[in-house]
């Protein structure tokens, strides 16, 4: 994420616990908006079948189609937030998507103890606006508060 950022020529931060943060200013006529964060998280749940024989450090992901749905042969697909990180990626790198100035947080470790959101410096955000791309349904939006 942090070349990704860099390499679109943004502000990009990673802050001492890993978490990544990158800066777009908003488009023309845009800029008296509040600033919105955009967050997801980076990390997944890995898991096999009992009867797979898989190494996640070593190989990749076995995908195939199956009707509309892209599966993986035993494993886990490894997209857990990969929507939400894959939407903000594509506003990121967007030149012809109105905004306000945007601030792109993607926090680690949300599986195993929610440690990005718990040591995430909220200095290096000024966004006012926190909407949160995860969910589990792609045709529902819920709107919550913690």
């Amino acid at each position: 994420m942090v070349d990704f950022g860099k390499n679109l020529g943004l502000q990009t931060i990673q802050d001492r616990t890993g978490n990544v943060i990158i800066k777009k200013l908003a488009t023309t006529g845009m800029e008296s908006r509040q600033t919105v964060i955009l967050q997801s998280h980076l990390d997944m749940v890995h898991q096999k079948n009992g009867d797979t024989i898989f190494n996640f450090d070593t190989q990749g992901i076995e995908m195939y189609v199956d009707g509309d749905w892209v599966k993986a042969k035993g494993t886990t697909l490894g997209a857990d937030n990969g929507i939400g990180v894959a939407t903000i990626m594509s506003i990121l790198a967007s030149s012809d998507i109105a905004h306000p100035s945007i601030e792109a947080l993607f926090t680690i470790d949300e599986e195993t103890g929610m440690t990005g959101a718990k040591e995430l410096d909220p200095s290096n955000l000024s966004g006012t606006i926190l909407l949160n791309l995860d969910t589990e349904e792609d045709d529902e939006l819920t709107i919550g508060c913690a």
